[in-house]
């Protein structure tokens, strides 16, 4: 007889949720044992790795990755992985293991209270009321990450796996289209907006990160003769970053941001809300008389924007039409390269010269790569304490060349950066990551190496927290220690996955001149520990 494990897996095969990533529990295994050929399962060795891996799949493809975890325990640790696939707009599909549901009701061991642990941050959760509901809570979580670009759960007893499927309908189309389309009278509010402004400006965030936006904002800062600005914050990456256009990235202070933008009638921001900061600061957020418009695909990103305009579309569709609307303006923006601006502006390439010593420093580090890697490289950053200075070397070039972590939890990039390659094994994949941020993902560099994944992980290992440290130095001490016998390297070594460690520039470019040009076709993972010490104490 055809159990709700049969249809189930017929619905994941339908969808094309071919490969499963996952750590294993007791609740999980009806579903896991004797998977059927043409199911991939593969293992991470924490679920926070299981997650990253997906999410760097489902970023890499635009579908929807398939996650199984294990009852609370499993949701619990992935919860930080889950935070950051909601903001950097990954879908997944999180099969979530729970107790019999036979004898739920007694609380035994393993049952998880799961439908609220990970908060708001799954698109949506479901609790199917009948075994035979599964399959189709499946199909609809499929859709539902698609939606709203994020992770939605399905919790499922242990024994729903063996009931027998009756011939319930499967409550999910078997097909969802999204309508991309957007008409004249849906932009023109925004054409007369940007027609009377003396002096626009762009600001685009990470859901214009893809080429039919890329190419519609160029077309149209083009025709408003503007600049363009990144939101603060970015997990992707909105716009070229080497286009003559961009000015740069935003800075995450209100009173900075007001000045940056100062002068600015008009401010369309495409792919993000309006806009996100750090530490309070009083103050408006912009200067008096100044517009300010949303296009994003995100409802929740435009309702929470104070904004005199918003519109709910695909922004390649509405920036297109847009840029054919508007009138082309002349002149009367300051060209990006010239103007004085409150944020950071790009290319400020600094030249491997060493520290006193001889010792490396980050940006020695990071010209070092930048003179290297080729311009459709994947580079994903979780090093916070250098990430403006790698987004000022390592401009992104393509709309998947910059994966950041912006939602300011740490151990997603680790792993993201292996399910990027595993989903495009043909390029080349760059992971920069702070010591103390890889010791959040080091667990996946075991599934790089047992799977084969040829992506070069580069650590800025300066042995601290520091971001923190420079943090608490504005109120006083810092309680907490640094970490010098920490090594990375020792740490992959032991995971499999073959590890350098280097303290100087001849032994860092050996390397790099060595494996650069093989990340095209490698299959091995290679760790390199780059003791930065040299930008500060506390070091090796």
């Amino acid at each position: 007889m055809r159990t709700v494990r049969d249809a189930t897996l017929q619905v994941a095969r339908d969808l094309g949720l071919t490969t499963w990533f996952g750590n294993p529990g007791s609740t999980e295994i009806p579903l896991l044992a004797d998977l059927p050929d043409g199911i991939r399962y593969l293992l991470a060795l924490h679920e926070n790795a299981a997650v990253g891996m997906a999410a760097g799949q489902a970023i890499a493809t635009g579908r929807p990755a398939l996650v199984s975890l294990h009852a609370a325990a499993g949701l619990g640790n992935a919860v930080n992985a889950l935070v950051s696939a909601r903001v950097n707009r990954a879908p997944l599909v999180v099969l979530i293991g729970q107790q019999d549901r036979r004898h739920i009701a007694f609380e035994p061991f393993l049952t998880g209270r799961l439908a609220g642990l990970a908060g708001d941050y799954p698109v949506a959760v479901h609790l199917p009321l009948r075994a035979q509901d599964v399959p189709g809570a499946v199909a609809r979580a499929y859709h539902e990450a698609l939606t709203w670009s994020g992770p939605a759960l399905v919790i499922v007893p242990m024994d729903d796996w063996s009931a027998v499927m009756d011939e319930t309908q499967i409550a999910a189309p078997a097909v969802c289209r999204y309508a991309t389309g957007v008409t004249a009278a849906d932009v023109a509010p925004f054409a007369l907006l940007l027609d009377g402004a003396r002096l626009p400006v762009l600001v685009v965030g990470a859901g214009a990160a893809d080429r039919a936006a890329w190419d519609a904002l160029v077309q149209l800062a083009g025709r408003l003769n503007c600049p363009v600005w990144q939101e603060p914050f970015t997990g992707r990456a909105g716009f070229p970053q080497d286009h003559h256009r961009f000015a740069g990235f935003l800075p995450a202070g209100r009173a900075a941001l007001r000045d940056t933008l100062a002068g600015h009638d008009a401010v369309l921001v495409v792919g993000a809300g309006v806009l996100r900061q750090y530490h309070y600061e009083p103050g408006p957020l912009f200067a008096a008389g100044t517009a300010v418009a949303v296009i994003t695909a995100d409802p929740a990103e435009a309702h929470r924007s104070p904004a005199r305009l918003a519109l709910i579309a695909s922004p390649a569709a509405a920036c297109a039409l847009l840029a054919r609307a508007v009138t082309p303006h002349g002149s009367g923006s300051v060209p990006p390269r010239d103007r004085p601006a409150g944020g950071r502006l790009p290319r400020d390439r600094r030249q491997p010269g060493g520290a006193p010593g001889g010792g490396l420093r980050s940006a020695d580090v990071l010209a070092a790569l930048a003179s290297r890697i080729d311009p459709d490289t994947i580079v994903v950053e979780e090093c916070p304490s250098s990430r403006e200075l790698l987004q000022e070397t390592l401009p992104a070039r393509d709309p998947l060349g910059y994966l950041g972590a912006p939602g300011g939890n740490l151990g997603s990039a680790l792993p993201e950066a292996i399910g990027l390659r595993l989903a495009d094994p043909a390029r080349p994949v760059l992971a920069v990551l702070g010591d103390g941020s890889a010791l959040y993902g080091v667990q996946a560099l075991w599934s790089a190496a047992h799977y084969g994944v040829g992506v070069l992980f580069i650590v800025l290992a300066n042995a601290r927290y520091a971001v923190m440290d420079q943090l608490a130095s504005r109120e006083g001490k810092a309680p907490w220690p640094g970490f010098p016998e920490v090594h990375l390297a020792r740490l992959a070594d032991g995971f499999g996955c073959p590890a350098q460690r280097v303290a100087t520039m001849e032994a860092l470019a050996e390397i790099l001149d060595r494996v650069i040009p093989t990340l095209r076709t490698r299959s091995e993972p290679l760790l390199v520990e780059a003791d930065v010490s040299a930008d500060g104490e506390p070091g090796r």
